[in-house]
């Protein structure tokens, strides 16, 4: 016989498959196969027609296609023999699936085989159902099934109930059909019948609300009778596993009472008493028993509330701990996540061991357990908590640290009961993971240092210790080195001493060391080295004995091809050579920052408003006409001296003057701000104002963002520098960068010609400036703004609207219409006066808006303005 014909017994294929040493032989095997058995196919070759399916199924679970042979599982199956049918409804079950339309042409044969005498094929049936059945299907077969459920024979009857539980899923609304036969068999003694029949009766109570009620009404003493006489069971070999009596029942059984249970108090206190017994009773020392225990717990969690069961479940859970499986401890601590909403006291008294999962082996175990802690945290045992918490993390992995020290740093940062210990637990984990901290972490802690105005000199010393070890950590010399560019004369007179401390001796040389060492550091990043800059700056004036050394320090930046650095060292070198007069004014202490605002923008409870921890509060005091309702006023926004401003109007403010007023972890790159750089950035942001004098003068060097890049100072004194590294295209000599800019030369009284610009130009408008000036009054400017449409379409409900910095006042006069026609045939025009308070020192900028409607639909335009005439 050929060996690869049709008539080829099953081992024998398996066989020569086997033998195959190479993938491609086996293909060639399959293929001979499947063609053999093709040819049987197209020849209903009836004799060998099981024996050909048998083959495709092994050829099917070896991943060859065989869709061909699916209609020969029908015949199979419509054959009148228990082997055929056998065959048939295994091919079935493995080669089709309920997606297959070619499944809904042995609905007949299926509901035959329901009817069938023999049992046998009755099961059968019901197996295939189960496995394939499809929302129609079930529909048709429902009835059959439904009746199957009182058959004589349990084997019968538990298919039947797990064919009804796939019925359910495919076709809800069959529920109340078989709320009556299936509370029937919870009364089975046939323990298969039985878990069947609690599967069934659980699915439905998740189905169908009318079916809890009727099941909770009916059956729960039923089911704690049943559950307690199988805790009281004795010794039986048919189920026993491990000393139990049939654990997968009494955990089928669990879950439905815990169904029941639930939010039903009448139900809850009826289970009390079982479950307790089966708390206390069922042995934790083999895994069916834990298993047991675990379900039992869950249910406990899940009715209503009885505090001493919950305790006893909790306490099962610390016993869970002390298990050396893995997997026990970590169901546990995931149970005790729950539970500590319902009762955290009792969950606390397990404190010490959760501790001790958090130094687990396992990685897993160790992120649950610290996720667990952090949950127990409160105000009465943060600092214990703390404690442990930072002392493993001077042993943990490496790959365990970034998450240890989030956590750490939230805790301390949530639960600190006064700002030393803050600053104390804050050092610690900035010496021992200061590179694992994020940027918004130390920039809190400086905040909080600014607000401690009698921890200035603790704080500063404290660093300075640290420093000395742990001189590796990032972030830890950042917040060194801000702190002694603020501090550094209150280090070196020990300023501020407490108790708790020993005094040290430290000299301004020592303290220029400390900054030159971090600025030299192979390690240190920009943002590291431009703070460091900025301090040598700060200390240039407190230290005027170092003031040489920190200028060659500074000198030697003046080459670095990093531009953020070669700018400051230049800067900051003409400061102290030829800025004498200026420059302890311009490096004074930085003003206490807004600890409760800085707290709610990381909580996320306030926008980012123009009040931040890195740039002071930014105000539109002009006078904006507002405009025409339901339009919001966008530039309505609070006045210096009031509180922070609205979520509406902090978001506007950043929308309308194009700056990221964010915390600083969130900002963009500064020089990214606008088109003109950074200049025209320190312009809008106006960092000061004659009124505010102290903060006006302050270098922050708080300001870099969260990529690193190096910040843009603040000077607000020094507004007239040019930060960009572009020069003036009509300046002859090279201007020197702080010797700002020459007023504007004085103008005849009949007023000078000023050129006409265009401020705004899309595909779709136009906008031209016309300026003039009043007689006698150079820091006033009029200007004529003139709208064009280079559309065809006409534009209604036409809003303009502008924003400038404060040293600017606006005023708007109306427009002359609000409809600007189309195709040029018509033009708005619209007065705006503008006031310069630093009129020979800044120009003029400014923000515009521009919204109206195109048939119906709302357009709105944005823009900047950077190229008013200097002499403005």
């Amino acid at each position: 016989m050929n060996p690869f014909s049709s008539g080829t017994r099953l081992r024998d294929m398996i066989r020569a498959i086997r033998a195959c040493k190479t993938a491609a032989e086996e293909r060639a095997v399959v293929r001979k196969e499947c063609a053999a058995i093709r040819a049987a196919i197209n020849e209903n070759d009836t004799d060998y027609r099981h024996r050909n399916l048998a083959k495709l199924m092994f050829i099917h679970m070896l991943g060859y296609p065989t869709h061909f042979g699916q209609m020969e599982c029908l015949k199979l199956i419509a054959s009148p023999g228990f082997p055929e049918k056998r065959i048939g409804y295994l091919g079935l079950m493995l080669l089709l699936d309920e997606r297959q339309e070619v499944l809904m042409l042995v609905t007949n044969s299926l509901k035959q085989d329901l009817n069938h005498t023999n049992q046998y094929i009755v099961g059968l049936a019901l197996c295939a159902l189960g496995n394939i059945c499809s929302a129609e299907m079930a529909r048709d077969l429902a009835p059959e099934v439904e009746r199957l459920l009182q058959f004589r024979d349990p084997n019968i009857r538990k298919k039947a109930a797990l064919c009804s539980i796939r019925i359910l899923k495919k076709v809800p609304d069959l529920a109340e059909n078989f709320i009556n036969p299936a509370t029937a068999l919870l009364r089975e003694k046939h323990h298969g019948v039985l878990i069947t029949g609690v599967q069934l009766c659980t699915d439905l109570c998740k189905i169908s609300t009318e079916a809890l009620e009727n099941i909770r009404k009916k059956c729960t003493d039923g089911l704690v009778r049943t559950l307690k006489d199988l805790a009281n069971s004795p010794y039986s070999p048919e189920y026993d596993i491990a000393g139990i009596t049939d654990p997968f029942l009494h955990i089928r059984l669990l879950k439905l009472l815990r169904v029941l249970g639930e939010g039903d108090a009448d139900a809850s206190d009826s289970m009390n008493d079982i479950l307790a017994q089966v708390a206390t009773k069922t042995e934790s020392n083999k895994v069916a028993g834990n298993a047991i225990l675990y379900e039992c717990v869950q249910t406990i969690m899940s009715i209503e509330d009885n505090g001493g069961l919950r305790v006893l479940a909790i306490n099962i859970l610390g016993r869970f701990l002390s298990n050396r499986d893995n997997n026990i401890r970590y169901v546990a601590l995931n149970m005790l996540m729950k539970a500590v909403t319902a009762d955290g006291q009792a969950v606390q008294r397990h404190r010490a061991t959760i501790l001790e999962c958090v130094k687990d082996s396992d990685a897993s175990i160790r992120k649950r357990a610290l996720e667990l802690v952090y949950v127990l945290v409160n105000d009465t045992n943060v600092k214990p908590l703390a404690k442990e918490l930072i002392d493993y993390l001077e042993v943990s992995d490496q790959d365990f640290r970034a998450d240890l020290t989030a956590k750490i740093c939230s805790i301390v940062a949530k639960f600190s009961p006064e700002k030393i210990w803050y600053i104390d637990q804050m050092l610690k984990v900035l010496s021992e993971a200061g590179n694992f901290v994020k940027d918004e972490v130390w920039y809190a802690l400086i905040v909080v240092i600014t607000n401690a105005s009698e921890l200035h000199g603790y704080t500063v010393r404290a660093l300075y210790r640290a420093f000395q070890t742990s001189a590796e950590q990032e972030t830890l010399v950042r917040v060194t080195v801000w702190c002694i560019g603020e501090y550094g004369d209150m280090l070196v007179h020990n300023v501020g001493m407490l108790d708790i401390e020993d005094p040290i001796t430290v000299t301004e040389s020592d303290a220029v060391d400390i900054v030159e060492i971090a600025i030299n550091r192979h390690a240190s990043d920009l943002t590291t080295k431009a703070m460091a800059l900025v301090a040598l700056l700060k200390l240039s004036s407190r230290f005027p004995s170092c003031s040489e050394r920190i200028r060659e320090i500074i000198v030697q930046f003046k080459g670095s091809f990093v531009l953020e650095l070669q700018q400051r060292a230049i800067e900051f070198n003409a400061i102290i050579a030829k800025h004498q007069n200026i420059r302890s004014t311009l490096v004074e202490r930085m003003p206490v920052l807004d600890e409760a605002a800085f707290i709610g923008r990381r909580a996320g409870s306030l926008p980012g408003a123009a009040s931040t921890t890195t740039v002071p509060s930014v105000s539109l005091p002009n006078g904006v006409a507002k405009p025409v309702a339901p339009l919001v006023d966008l530039l309505d926004l609070s006045s210096d001296d009031a509180p922070a401003p609205s979520s509406s109007g902090g978001d506007f403010l950043q929308d309308l003057l194009g700056v990221d007023l964010a915390p600083a972890s969130q900002q963009s790159g500064a020089g990214q701000a606008s088109k003109s750089g950074n200049d025209v950035l320190l312009d809008l942001l106006s960092i000061g104002s004659a009124s505010a004098p102290t903060s006006s003068s302050t270098v922050d060097i708080l300001s870099s963002d969260s990529s690193n890049k190096a910040p843009v100072l603040p000077l607000d004194d020094l507004s007239s520098v040019s930060l960009s590294s572009k020069a003036s295209s009509n300046a002859a000599p090279m201007m020197d960068l702080l010797d700002g800019f020459a007023p504007s030369p004085p103008t005849e009284n009949n007023g000078p010609v000023y050129p006409s610009i265009t401020a705004f130009e899309s595909n779709s408008l136009r906008l031209t400036f016309n300026f003039s000036k009043q007689p006698g009054n150079p820091q006033t400017t009029v200007i004529q703004a003139t709208f064009t449409n280079l559309t065809s379409n006409t534009y209604t409900d036409f809003v303009f609207q502008a924003a400038v910095p404060k040293f600017l006042q606006l005023h708007l006069d109306p427009a002359s219409s609000s409809t600007l026609p189309a195709a040029g045939n018509g033009s708005i025009t619209q007065n705006l006066k503008i006031t310069n308070s630093q009129h020979g020192k800044k120009s003029l900028v400014m923000r515009t808006r521009i919204a109206y409607k195109i048939n119906g639909k709302d357009t709105l335009e944005e823009g900047q303005v950077n190229n008013f005439p200097r002499e403005l």
